[in-house]
């Protein structure tokens, strides 16, 4: 969706203030935000509160965790893998040696993300921000001090934290939260994750993954129910597959922790035993140091900010993106939300993100855009399925990656691709080729594309061409 601003030359420059755009935060949608304001001739600054760039995408987010995973699906990989059991046996790691190597990224990419603000010229302040007024803000340095900053534009960009109830001890060393579970320095025999989100099944995977018993807990009917049903299945199945119980429909009552393990008792009664518990329960916008009152702003009751298609708050000259504005709070989407930010900023037409990809970093990954079968039913639009086993496709069956398929959704009538799903190895790099289809205007956006474009033989790709195949064959018996 665009909400056309005005014309780029529409944007004065007032010489009163230091900086004509200032960003709090150099996470994705910071960084986003300023390196498009910057490239289009304005005067940038970052405020960023800890003491390197990156935000916790880099630092506690994203990056860490998916880089954990990709540690944990090799040592699944090498104990899979008979080739391997010439020259060993079995492999199991304990968890700070697994951490220890993944986390060998952060460093990698502050160096990466730091160049960026230093070679576009971007001031750079390290400290915490708080709202003097609308276009004030105080920052209080690491050494003490205070210094002040004005700009005619300001973009919130602070990102999310872990939600933490009140009444969870965090301070014991058997809980932790999404942050903290990347300091754990010992390995649970066996793991209580209360919260069966996102974060919470990537984390369900990534432990099952390095041998640990998994209980988790979801509130819920079914996992991620935003999924189409068929992949919230196979996610399920996968889990349990690997060894975690999955308990829906329950909620917390209680969390008893001493030195030596946790328990959780569930308002049904239950009460699960473990050697820790990782808390993923919903996340928190971070606003509460921004001194919000002083402009009159307001955060929800998880601190999340209320924008407009201009990603423009209540206050005319300030903006938020991010995960601080809550869904789908996703870094790529973040990225693009900065940009757009910065946009509107210069009365540019301004790109509302609505359209952005799933991608879930679970084993296997899963991604998708588009509706769902659920969706379409409801609508009562006349659709089809197109399906690609992965166990049928050269290229999974080389790889030894064949777990997963390939779905899309399409109009019977029109051959509209409407929504396509993945599930399995490299999911969220193969859902990039239907994203551009699907993304093109009127007959360009055809599921016979796949079927009369050539793919490399093997590749993962290909089982767009299958999968093609596979639906245009359903319509065609039915005429």
């Amino acid at each position: 969706m665009e909400t056309k601003v005005a014309r780029m030359s529409d944007f004065s420059r007032n010489l009163d203030y230091n900086y004509d755009v200032l960003v709090i935060g150099s996470g994705p949608a910071g960084e986003g935000a300023a390196m498009a304001a910057v490239k289009n001739g304005l005067r940038v600054a970052v405020v960023e509160d800890r003491s390197v760039v990156g935000g916790n995408c880099a630092h506690k987010g994203t990056i860490p965790s998916k880089a954990l995973r990709n540690a944990v699906k090799q040592i699944t990989r090498f104990n899979a893998n008979p080739l391997f059991r010439t020259v060993g046996d079995t492999r199991w790691l304990k968890f700070p040696q697994v951490l220890k190597s993944a986390v060998k990224v952060i460093p990698k990419q502050v160096e990466l993300h730091t160049e960026f603000y230093a070679r576009n010229r971007v001031k750079l302040y390290i400290g915490e921000a708080e709202f003097a007024d609308a276009h004030t803000l105080e920052l209080k340095l690491p050494d003490g001090g205070v210094e002040t900053v004005c700009a005619e534009n300001i973009i919130i960009a602070t990102g999310s934290r872990p939600y933490r109830p009140d009444d969870v001890n965090f301070k014991n060393r058997r809980i932790y939260d999404s942050d903290t579970i990347l300091d754990m320095q010992h390995t649970p025999r066996n793991l209580i994750i209360y919260g069966a989100g996102v974060i919470g099944c990537e984390y369900a995977s990534i432990f099952a993954g390095m041998g640990i018993k998994v209980d988790l807990i979801n509130s819920r009917e079914r996992l991620l129910s935003f999924l189409d049903d068929e992949i919230s299945d196979a996610l399920s199945y996968h889990l349990r597959e690997n060894g975690v119980m999955v308990r829906h429909r329950e909620e917390y009552l209680a969390v008893e922790a001493d030195k030596h393990s946790v328990t959780l008792q569930l308002q049904s009664g239950k009460r699960i035993r473990a050697d820790a518990l990782l808390w993923c329960n919903g996340r928190t916008g971070n606003t509460e140091k921004l001194g919000l009152d002083n402009i009159d702003l307001k955060a929800d009751h998880r601190g999340q900010l209320k924008v407009n298609e201009s990603y423009q708050t209540s206050v005319e000259n300030i903006y938020a993106v991010g995960d601080v504005i809550g869904w789908p709070s996703l870094a790529s989407a973040s990225y693009d939300q900065g940009r757009s930010a910065a946009a509107a900023i210069l009365r540019q037409p301004c790109r509302y993100v609505a359209d952005a990809p799933t991608g879930i970093y679970t084993l296997p990954e899963i991604s998708s855009i588009g509706r769902t079968e659920s969706q379409l039913t409801a609508a009562k639009v006349p659709y089809e399925v197109g399906r690609a086993f992965f166990k049928n496709t050269a290229r999974a069956q080389i790889s030894g990656e064949d777990v997963g398929m390939l779905k899309l959704l399409f109009h019977i009538d029109s051959w509209e691709i409407l929504g396509i799903h993945c599930f399995g190895a490299q999911a969220s790099e193969i859902i990039h080729i239907g994203q551009a289809i699907m993304s093109q205007r009127g007959e360009a956006n055809d599921i016979h594309y796949f079927v009369n474009t050539t793919f490399n033989y093997p590749t993962m790709a290909e089982a767009y061409r299958v999968a093609a195949l596979d639906g245009i064959n359903r319509v065609n018996r039915l005429k």
